[in-house]
């Protein structure tokens, strides 16, 4: 019987310790990618903002696109502070990705075609996806206090 009770403090001892030990390695590599995509997105922004003063000039399509590395940065920064996913960050980039797209092809091509259509459509379904998850966590929250830090 001892010899049981021996067993199984070592295996508990045993699991705590590689439970500990698989937190700290799943934490510092979190941590590690959190900031190399910050990082990553800081540098994509300092360039590309450095390639416009080169030019002399922005084009509504810079702009977005400075805007998309915003969105990005704010979205790392916040799942660094709450380690949730906001997910309507990612529908804002689509939505701003989107619309840069459509805003290059209308200075590029200068006449309507259906995939400006296409892509208004996109716009449209990423809008009315960003309206849902609004009121779904509004209206049925997980259990946060806010209510809307996990979207």
């Amino acid at each position: 019987m001892t010899k049981m009770l021996k067993a199984d403090k070592l295996n508990q001892k045993m699991t705590d310790f590689s439970e500990v030990f698989g937190n700290l390695l799943v934490d510092g590599f979190h941590y590690l990618a959190l900031f190399a995509i910050g990082g990553a997105t800081a540098w994509s922004a300092v360039i590309a903002f450095s390639e416009m003063v080169a030019t002399g000039h922005a084009t509504i399509a810079d702009i977005l696109l400075l805007f998309i590395y915003l969105e990005l940065g704010a979205m790392v920064g916040i799942y660094f502070k709450t380690n949730h996913m906001p997910v309507r960050f990612l529908i804002y980039v689509a939505i701003t990705a989107m619309t840069r797209m459509l805003i290059g092809d209308l200075q590029i091509h200068h006449q309507p075609t259906l995939e400006i259509l296409y892509a208004a459509g996109a716009i449209l379904l990423l809008a009315v996806a960003n309206l849902v998850i609004r009121y779904s966590s509004k209206n049925y929250p997980s259990g946060d206090a806010d209510g809307d830090s996990t979207v």
